[in-house]
């Protein structure tokens, strides 16, 4: 619970000692201490929200555009996600960097001398605090699969965990062995972290959030802007990370979770370096930004050209017993994150591809080719050919996912001319402040 949020918005409707006691109520629940004690501790948080808030300066204030993260769909991986990310890059502006967030790639890339440096960072799934140790797993591998798809060789990974007044030390070290697990298998160290509360002490509660980043480093790189017309894509055999686990643990479909600890992806990529086939591909990718749907429109607008994807090659692409609990669940697997390596090369390179990831055990496949004449991604299912899009979140794959739902709400239009006003300020605090620094 944010106890200085809440102190904040009920400080607007009613008074200070109602909401001393009010606070104090909740706080003694959560922490099971005294009303007193709780009273205390109340008196100084409604002490610090006036000191801090009852003032205004425009370096600390920052534009209200009256939209939430969850009515935008932030974090949902569909439209109002991806949009906000179109903000973020331009609110970033022209980095000079080789691979930015305007590319819509999950790393980014700067020129070293005669090397790529990529970078990449991924937050934990915010279903898992209670689950540190596959929290741990999944993030580190989802951060170093961000790295491989550039072409690049993981070198360092760094991680970042927050947890709440109330939660227990024991997670720290759960979730560090979930992220080491990956970085010992794979030889790549933890190099550096850092390990606070959330909120600090006015957060309670036992909530835990983070992330993990990687650093690689490669002579080539594999961004999605660079597919071309006429390419194959190649799909590997994928069971999911975080995602997929979270979807077991609250459907209570708990066996599957351990099919979602492997490293097939990384044998996969690892294969392809060891045959020395990253210069002679195009590009490459995890499916995990809301499914096939997402990534396939996010590299369609990219490159300026159509992704046509074979539906039944792209469903038998996904590990059977994954398949057969999505199935039952009713939640579409092209819109959820299946954790494949998705390839895009030349037919010719596509054989060699092929031929590299079987031999180290992984299943591999044609499912679909790259044209030109049309913008967007398709699939073809039973002779036809429709387009695919990314719906306002992701497939829905929790209970209350269910009940939040995928539709794209009624105002999104408006709510989007207020996101971009948000931006554009955001934009001009930037310059303001530049101003003020000169030139260093």
């Amino acid at each position: 619970m944010d106890i200085e949020g809440y102190a904040r918005r009920m400080l607007e409707k009613m008074g200070e000692d109602e909401v001393k006691k009010v606070l104090a109520e909740r706080i003694a629940e959560i922490k099971n201490w005294s009303l007193e004690r709780a009273m205390r501790w109340a008196e100084a948080v409604i002490v610090e929200v006036k000191n801090a808030y009852g003032k205004t300066n425009w370096l600390l204030d920052y534009y209200r555009s009256g939209v939430t993260m969850g009515e935008f769909g932030v974090g949902s991986r569909g439209r109002g996600d991806f949009y906000v990310h179109e903000k973020i890059a331009e609110v970033i502006g022209d980095s000079g960097a080789v691979v930015s967030s305007k590319d819509l790639d999950d790393a980014g890339v700067v020129k070293f001398g005669d090397f790529y440096i990529s970078v990449a960072i991924d937050g934990i799934h915010s279903r898992l605090s209670e689950f540190p140790f596959i929290a741990g797993f999944h993030v580190t591998r989802a951060a170093m699969r961000d790295v491989y798809v550039m072409g690049a060789e993981p070198v360092a990974v760094f991680s970042d965990i927050h947890i709440a007044d109330d939660g227990d030390v024991s997670k720290i070290f759960d979730h560090i062995a979930g992220i080491t697990a990956v970085c010992e298998a794979v030889k790549v160290p933890l190099v550096s972290g850092s390990t606070l509360r959330i909120g600090g002490d006015m957060v309670i509660g036992e909530r835990m959030t983070g992330g993990v980043g990687c650093v690689g480093v490669s002579k080539h790189i594999t961004p999605r802007r660079n597919v071309r017309d006429g390419d194959v894509i190649l799909l590997t055999e994928g069971a999911g990370g975080g995602t997929v686990a979270t979807t077991a643990i609250y459907f209570g479909m708990h066996e599957i979770v351990e099919e979602t600890i492997n490293l097939d992806f990384i044998k996969a990529v690892r294969a392809i370096f060891k045959a020395d086939l990253v210069r002679r591909i195009h590009s490459m990718s995890d499916v995990t930004n809301g499914g096939i749907r997402g990534d396939a429109e996010e590299i369609a607008k990219v490159s300026g050209l159509a992704l046509i994807f074979d539906y039944d090659k792209v469903r038998n692409c996904v590990n059977p017993k994954v398949l057969k609990m999505l199935e039952e669940l009713e939640i579409d697997f092209m819109g959820v994150s299946i954790d494949s390596l998705m390839v895009v090369c030349d037919a010719e390179t596509a054989e060699l591809v092929k031929s590299a990831v079987k031999e180290a055990g992984v299943r591999i496949e044609e499912v679909g080719w790259v044209e030109k004449g049309r913008k967007g991604a398709f699939v073809v299912e039973g002779g036809e050919i429709r387009e695919i899009k990314p719906r306002f979140r992701e497939s829905a794959y929790t209970p209350l996912k269910k009940v939040v739902g995928e539709e794209t709400p009624p105002d999104f239009e408006e709510m989007r001319r207020k996101v971009d006003e948000a931006a554009m300020k955001a934009v001009e605090k930037k310059k303001r402040v530049l101003e003020r620094l000169g030139r260093v």
